[in-house]
């Protein structure tokens, strides 16, 4: 038995979802499959949080919208009448629950994380419905299973939680495993789970990936497909190197790496669970079901130049506190760290020197990160300064501290390519060395790194 992720971006449009059923019905009897919301949905059901909160007037529109993009897919998909208006007096049930809430959140004026997450979950809910529904009117087996319902249990954590693998393993085995059958195709969605106290806890923007993670593992799946419009892992964006190429085996550590560098392919987090377990992970293409794919496992053969792949990330900036002897004061990295975390701001990395903490932050985090800082009383600090515009540049491969010369290739290609580095982390982690360059110098730096490790 396999779990197979079905990603928001296979979810786009309805001839597309056409396709993506077709290989379901095709590919997928007796298996899981873990569904994305539909394309964009996520972003409707938040930006409808803000609108809710300006006017109870715009709260019909929101839901109104949101109930067309599905029944728009419904209609072209489900040829049966009596189907057709089966889904559509569930979908208006979900609805009106969703519209009541937003009421709720424009009556109290505050969006509570607990809110958040309740709202947030409800994309996934109706794209696991839609699915079920136009594979039944085909005449297939489908069964739909919540996972508030069948204990995909969390640690509570709104916004950001982590499964309980152990009791979700439980679980499975208990409201899960009886209904897999050769000719059953069971559903669920992705993104959230529920906590001991029946909270409803998402698992972070692209949290899907996790949570077919956490079900293959709970499931005891023997392999975890992802499906995506892509063919697997790259050695480089092929945007930026049209000579990049596939790469067809990767370990978990390269995996994570690559992910959480940039490489939109899964969600860094997804490798938490299937490590623990060896659970074998294979990236597929829906246009190209047949290519070979990224295969993830334990372990994975080494390129002969070690490194598997340049990754990048545009999404990047430097918050630096400056400070006499911050590297020999004890608590200030504490202190602000501990200042950014509370105003609900993720750390992606952190070098220090005698005179200077850098934070390595989301762009659009730098500006709420400064504020957090100012507001610190007294300050422990002499200045602060952000930087933008910036690209982190990473080349990630299991080896990099084991073959002499690896760092030095990559700067001198960065060198002579007329690129200048803003900062280096090589230490952290055993299969990546990363970089911060300005942005305008992305291209040059990423084909002249691949030209030296690939060529």
């Amino acid at each position: 038995m396999k779990v197979i992720k079905i990603g928001g971006g296979c979810l786009h449009g309805k001839k597309t979802i056409a396709r993506i059923l077709d290989l379901v019905e095709e590919k997928a009897k007796g298996h899981i499959i873990v569904v994305s919301a539909l394309y964009g949905i996520t972003d409707m059901l938040i930006d409808g949080m803000s609108m809710a909160l300006e006017s109870d007037e715009n709260i019909p529109g929101i839901t109104s919208r949101l109930k067309a993009r599905h029944m728009l897919i419904a209609r072209y998909l489900i040829n049966n009448k009596n189907d057709l208006a089966e889904f559509s007096r569930e979908l208006n049930k979900n609805i009106g629950k969703l519209e009541r809430l937003y009421y709720g959140l424009n009556f109290t004026r505050e969006v509570s994380p607990r809110l958040h997450d309740i709202l947030s979950s409800f994309g996934e809910r109706f794209s696991a419905r839609l699915l079920t529904a136009i594979l039944r009117s085909r005449g297939i087996k489908a069964i739909c299973r919540m996972p508030h319902k069948i204990g995909m249990l969390t640690d509570g954590k709104f916004g950001d939680a982590s499964a309980d693998l152990n009791q979700t393993t439980k679980n499975f085995q208990q409201h899960i495993n009886p209904l897999l059958k050769k000719d059953t195709i069971l559903i669920m969605p992705g993104f959230y789970g529920v906590s001991k106290a029946g909270d409803i806890t998402t698992f972070g923007r692209g949290g899907s990936d996790y949570s077919a993670a956490v079900a293959a593992v709970a499931a005891k799946a023997e392999i975890l497909e992802i499906w995506k419009d892509v063919d697997g892992f790259m050695s480089a964006n092929p945007n930026l190197v049209p000579a990049a190429k596939l790469i067809p085996v990767l370990s978990y550590s390269e995996a994570a790496e690559l992910a959480y560098f940039g490489a939109s392919i899964l969600h860094p987090r997804a490798m938490e669970p299937v490590r623990r377990k060896k659970i074998k992970v294979e990236i597929k293409n829906t246009l190209n079901p047949d290519a070979p794919g990224s295969l993830i496992t334990a372990r994975s053969p080494r390129h002969k130049s070690v490194i598997k792949s340049v990754a990048h990330d545009t999404d990047i900036g430097i918050l630096k506190v400056h400070a006499s002897g911050v590297g020999a004061r004890p608590g200030i990295l504490a202190l602000v760290a501990g200042c950014l975390t509370e105003s609900g701001i993720n750390i992606k990395s952190v070098v220090t020197s005698q005179t200077c903490i850098s934070l390595l932050l989301a762009g659009n985090d730098l500006e709420t990160g400064r504020q957090a800082l100012t507001a610190i009383s007294p300050r422990p600090y002499r200045t602060i300064e952000t930087t933008d515009d910036l690209a982190l540049i990473s080349i990630v491969g299991e080896g990099l501290f084991q073959k002499k010369g690896i760092a030095a290739r990559c700067f001198t290609a960065v060198s002579e390519a007329g690129v200048n580095v803003e900062m280096i982390s090589f230490g952290p982690s055993r299969a990546a060395l990363y970089f911060l360059a300005k942005t305008k110098d992305l291209n040059k730096a990423v084909s002249g790194i691949h030209s030296t490790f690939f060529s």
